[in-house]
């Protein structure tokens, strides 16, 4: 069975992005780069990977992606309507009308989604945020992949946002890079 797994960005306190929408804040560095490309390059923009020269690099994790709408939104700002072309996309919303692009799905109640996406072959799912998508999803997510951001956001677009449910997930492993980025993987306990 496949997993949803939210594979996120996070500053140190708990902001998957600015109020904004912001990311930019957060430090990259070539090596944390590099790591990203190896092991998961699906998890960069199509235009992004054709910049940076691997756009013909195979998915390793993901095949499927759903993503809130704030998560698209800045893909619709530059005119991209399928900003991750290289795997399935799901946009969930309740208050955008329709998309204008058959690569990208359009839905409205994103559990059935998931569940169904579960069931079917293929590599894991990836959930991008937002972070009232994933308090929405926490009961279906099986695994998380944060991204730890050394910085202070202050405020800005929580991880999870949603009814308290304290959910217990299991550290496995973890890796660091010179920019002060640590990325933890957790498993549902």
């Amino acid at each position: 069975m496949r997993k949803l797994v939210y594979y996120v960005g996070i500053s140190l306190d708990g902001y998957i992005a600015g109020p904004g929408g912001e990311i930019d804040f957060y430090p990259v560095s070539d090596e944390y780069m590099a790591w990203m490309a190896e092991h998961y390059p699906e998890t960069l923009p199509t235009h992004v990977r054709k910049h940076l020269g691997f756009d013909d690099a195979p998915n390793k994790a993901f095949d499927t992606l759903v993503m809130g709408l704030g998560t698209y939104q800045p893909a619709l700002d530059i005119d991209i309507t399928s900003p991750y072309a290289h795997v399935k996309q799901y946009v969930v919303s309740t208050t955008f009308e329709k998309i204008d692009d058959p690569a990208v799905t359009l839905v409205r109640d994103p559990l059935p989604l998931v569940k169904e996406l579960k069931q079917a072959d293929g590599l894991d799912i990836w959930l991008a945020g937002g972070g009232k998508l994933a308090g929405s999803l926490l009961p279906e997510i099986d695994q998380l992949v944060i991204k730890s951001y050394p910085v202070i956001a202050g405020t800005g677009v929580l991880a999870v946002n949603g009814a308290f449910q304290p959910t217990r997930f299991t550290p496995t492993k973890q890796v660091s890079f010179d920019s002060g980025v640590y990325v933890t993987w957790f498993d549902r306990k």
